[in-house]
């Protein structure tokens, strides 16, 4: 319990009851939950400020602690008492905003070993217990001070389309580049696509000269193809085999239109 030692060195002379020493314990916890200590009793005194120490007078009464806390956001204001029966000390925490409360019943035998009050690193016993209970019974019912609650997951927005298979890739505005695929001659990335399609992979079985790797600069079937679809008749993204040869004003006669070898020939 990291900084308790000191505190205990402080209050010391004031710890003459194992109950006080359980006391000076829960207190520690509060101020590591990002609470200050305000002061002492029901009722705020002149000149009062927020302090990791304990206020003058805290142990003055051995069968009912009264502390009050404030939050370091000034979000919550707690009134803590800790009675005493018998050998049990029953936290009571009330929120003064949301009148919330909040209890916890502690056994003082199971966290001080009382012949060792003078010795700090033998009167504290089972200290992550004590903090547990702290913690689930106190802090998390009344809610954690700014800064000192849950962290909030990551936004699912930040993760990268790429890493998600079941997520659509980003829309690609009208005239931007395609993004970089692998080259479809890799003898690796046979059937690639038709295993992952949202996976940005190249090799699929399926005839996309629009997505074949190479750039074919001016083709947009969403824009329509002139003298075969008007615009808009293909959706913007979507797998298309323009069914024709790719672009228009082709050098070279057409190779379908050329006669076999030997044409001439009667005999063929």
């Amino acid at each position: 319990m990291a900084g308790l030692e000191p505190l205990y060195a402080w209050a010391r002379p004031a710890i003459s009851r194992p109950q006080d020493a359980l006391v000076c314990g829960i207190h520690w916890e509060l101020i590591r939950h990002g609470y200050r200590c305000l002061g002492a009793g029901d009722q705020p005194g002149p000149d009062e400020r927020k302090s990791e120490l304990l206020p003058a007078g805290w142990e003055a009464n051995k069968e009912v602690y009264t502390l009050r806390y404030k939050s370091t956001d000034d979000a919550y204001e707690l009134l803590l008492k800790a009675i005493m029966v018998e050998d049990s000390m029953i936290l009571n925490v009330m929120d003064r905003r949301s009148q919330k409360v909040a209890d916890v019943t502690l056994a003082v035998a199971d966290y001080i070993n009382p012949e060792h009050l003078d010795d700090f690193h033998k009167v504290y016993k089972n200290t992550e217990e004590l903090r547990t209970r702290i913690t689930s019974g106190i802090i998390a019912p009344l809610g954690p001070p700014a800064g000192k609650g849950r962290k909030e997951p990551e936004s699912k927005e930040d993760v990268p389309w790429d890493e998600n298979p079941l997520q659509l890739p980003p829309r690609q505005p009208m005239g931007a580049r395609a993004p970089h695929r692998p080259s479809p001659l890799s003898p690796f990335a046979v059937g690639g696509e038709d295993l992952d399609p949202f996976g940005g992979r190249s090799g699929g079985m399926i005839v996309d000269p629009l997505r074949s790797g190479v750039p074919h600069a001016g083709i947009d079937p969403s824009s329509g193809i002139p003298g075969r679809l008007p615009p808009g008749a293909v959706p913007p993204g979507a797998r298309f085999d323009p069914f024709g040869p790719i672009g228009v004003g082709r050098s070279g006669p057409d190779p379908d239109h050329l006669p076999p070898p030997g044409y001439d020939d009667m005999f063929m």
